[in-house]
């Protein structure tokens, strides 16, 4: 059986999330796959990818805040509001010209903090049960409805100036849900000059960075992140004894053994992930458990 656990993945452009799930598979043995939110084939950068039992935390993880670098062109507007769309608009050198840099600092600030965002129609967002993006290339007008996201930094490193366009250098963090192509689109509609993405690198999901990641050649022999120290890391340890292990295996609220809030992650006595427990008032109960490792008395 493959080693159960997580695998952090540095994706490069040009291929699909999906297509790294499926090198993963075929690097690890297995068909238990799976990642924790999806990157758009242009976008380069930290793909979490989970893989046998460990694929249970990936709901954990999906929700994490994360980090972006990206380029936003300002002076045209594209059908999938970033570089691999065709150009449905581009603005004159006139408008362009008028974009201060004061301008484009008002225009960062008014999509910072919370806001209300369109995703992009060519996202994954479902739509009936299809993909917007299926529903979009199959001929059909999708509208989405505005959601809200909080974007908690947008911070604004260069601004290079050419003839017929404005190229911003950013690194923003992020609620999950997020999407960058439409902060892109957004800005440059307030600037009425239009705008999309050139390049988008994710860095960061929640305690995880791209600087741990492994290239997607090399997925055979990349480390694998023990379920117990990934759920740590996004839940925090709660460590318990072995008749409490046991319990909580079996399902039984048992007493909590020290103070928290939310939920945390169960560690036996051998430093097992047993699973993901909630308090409950005075007791805590499992909400999700780990399969025990074969062969082991208990």
């Amino acid at each position: 059986m493959a080693e159960s656990g997580i695998l952090l993945v540095d994706k490069p452009s040009g291929v699909t999330s999906h297509d790294v799930v499926a090198r993963a598979r075929r690097a690890r043995g297995t068909r238990k796959v799976g990642h924790a939110g999806t990157l758009d084939p242009m976008a380069t950068g930290l793909l979490v990818v989970g893989v046998e039992a460990a694929t249970r935390l990936l709901t954990f993880i999906v929700g994490l805040d994360k980090t972006y670098r990206t380029t936003i062109r300002l002076g045209s507007a594209t059908s999938t509001d970033d570089a691999e769309g065709d150009v449905v608009d581009v603005s004159s050198r006139a408008d362009l010209e008028a974009v201060s840099d004061e301008r484009i600092r008002e225009g960062v600030a008014a999509l910072t903090g919370d806001i209300a965002q369109v995703p992009s129609a060519v996202s994954a967002v479902k739509v009936d049960g299809r993909r917007a993006y299926d529903r979009v290339r199959a001929g059909e007008t999708v509208e989405l409805a505005a959601r809200h996201v909080t974007v908690s930094r947008f911070a604004v490193s260069a601004v290079r100036r050419e003839a017929r366009s404005i190229d911003i250098d950013a690194e923003i963090d992020c609620s999950t849900g997020t999407y960058i192509r439409a902060l892109a689109r957004d800005l440059g509609a307030s600037l009425g000059v239009g705008g999309h993405l050139t390049m988008l690198r994710r860095t960061r999901v929640g305690e995880f960075s791209v600087d741990e990641a492994s290239g997607a050649d090399e997925l055979e022999q990349a480390p694998i992140l023990p379920p117990a120290d990934v759920a740590a890391r996004v839940l925090g340890a709660l460590e318990v004894t072995s008749d409490v292990a046991r319990d909580l295996r079996h399902g039984k609220r048992v007493a909590v053994p020290e103070a928290f809030d939310g939920q945390r992650a169960a560690i036996a006595p051998d430093g097992e992930l047993i699973g993901v427990v909630e308090r409950r008032g005075d007791t805590m109960k499992s909400t999700m458990n780990m399969p025990e490792r074969q062969g082991e008395d208990r």
